[in-house]
């Protein structure tokens, strides 16, 4: 917990970790709204599903210049400004009233959620180089809790005039912190890299990385969506238990990130990437048991062995010798994301084809690639 408590008690890490809580609160604020965007403006499911592509695509076009940005800007400002733009972003899709501003404004949304996503993370790598003190992953906690934040603000709703003003609250309270915090990191500027010529050695560790974050993400975002479904068609859950599973997964995620600095700072990021895949494949093996009780203790395993791996993936890439920190957040975020986005409908492709249990044999297969991966990476320490 040590590094939780250094965020709660010195403003020099607060303010990162603040920005990690900003991102998903402003995003979950808005995800509450789908169902009254979708209603709002009558379009059918497969509209609103090219509309939150849209989204998706906004983020993936950010990425490729996003660290060019960075390192033009200097890390602390990219992060301000793009507090500032995911500010004004956050709001637009619930002020439009046509179809495709709504495709337009949620491009927008991506495309400043991604570039805060790379900017804030090269920010908490490039303070831990400064420092020597690790507390990624439990910036990341931040960002599990902004969900939770984001979650409990949903109660509000019925007290909301409209969803655009419950969404301008949300921003000017959250801006408003953010802005009594961001001189704390404004000045910090990424550490000049001895840049190296592009070779297939200096891009092979960052590929395995690569690799390691698309899986993993892609588990993730399966769990989100096929949870409850597996438990209610599979382990022929109580419907009371239905949410069980994710909410066990969500518990453990948020602990783990705020446990996995004090852990990495003791055994190493590479032991702990391969301590959290073996916590998940036991996770899997406990899903795939299929009783009830067990599979939701599945979950909450699976959640606890993933909460430290994508910090510390980032972490790791931020430290590739030869390549800038924010190219190796950027690319490894990248790849997460086209895990995270790509797995739940190829997954559910297969679960009709077959079975849902099939797919996440899939998955498992998936964690021992990673585990696989975890040894090639530490036999090259």
């Amino acid at each position: 917990m040590s590094s939780l408590q250094l965020i709660l008690s010195r403003s020099r890490y607060f303010a990162p970790a603040w920005v990690f809580a900003s991102l998903n609160i402003w995003f979950g604020t808005w995800a509450i709204y789908i169902p009254a965007v979708k209603s709002q403006l009558g379009i059918d499911k497969a509209s609103l599903g090219i509309a939150l592509f849209c989204l998706s695509l906004g983020v993936f076009a950010i990425f490729p210049v996003a660290p060019r940005l960075v390192n033009r800007m200097g890390v602390g400002k990219a992060t301000w400004y793009a507090v500032l733009a995911a500010s004004v972003a956050a709001l637009l899709p619930l002020l439009v009233n046509d179809f495709y501003l709504l495709m337009l404004s949620l491009f927008f949304f991506g495309a400043t959620n991604g570039f805060l996503d790379i900017s804030m993370n090269t920010l908490v790598t490039e303070i831990e180089k400064e420092d020597g003190r690790k507390f990624m992953s439990s910036a990341h906690g931040f960002f599990s809790l902004g969900g939770v934040i984001a979650g409990l603000g949903s109660f509000m709703i019925p007290v909301m005039p409209s969803p655009a003003i419950h969404m301008l609250i949300v921003v000017l309270v959250v801006l408003i912190i953010n802005y009594r915090f961001h001189r704390h990191y404004l000045h910090i500027k990424a550490a000049p890299v001895e840049k190296e010529p592009f070779s297939l050695r200096l891009f092979r560790p960052l590929l395995l990385l690569g690799i390691v974050s698309f899986i993993v993400m892609a588990s993730e975002g399966a769990v989100v969506d096929w949870s409850a479904l597996y438990l209610k068609e599979i382990s022929m859950a109580p419907e009371v238990l239905l949410g069980s599973g994710f909410l066990a997964f969500s518990i453990t995620m948020t602990l783990g990130r705020f446990l996995g600095d004090a852990i990495s700072a003791r055994i190493g990021s590479v032991k702990i990437v391969a301590l959290g895949i073996l916590v998940a494949i036991a996770g899997y093996l406990a899903v795939l048991a299929s009783f009830t009780y067990v599979a939701i203790l599945g979950f909450a395993l699976i959640g606890l062995g993933f909460s430290v791996i994508i910090p510390e993936l980032f972490r790791i890439g931020g430290h590739v010798k030869g390549v800038d920190s924010s190219q190796g957040v950027a690319f490894i975020a990248g790849s997460g994301y086209a895990g995270f986005l790509m797995a739940p409908p190829v997954l559910g492709f297969l679960a009709e084809s077959s079975s849902l249990k099939i797919s996440f044999m899939v998955l498992l297969g998936g964690s021992l690639v990673v585990l696989l991966a975890t040894l090639r990476l530490r036999a090259k320490q």
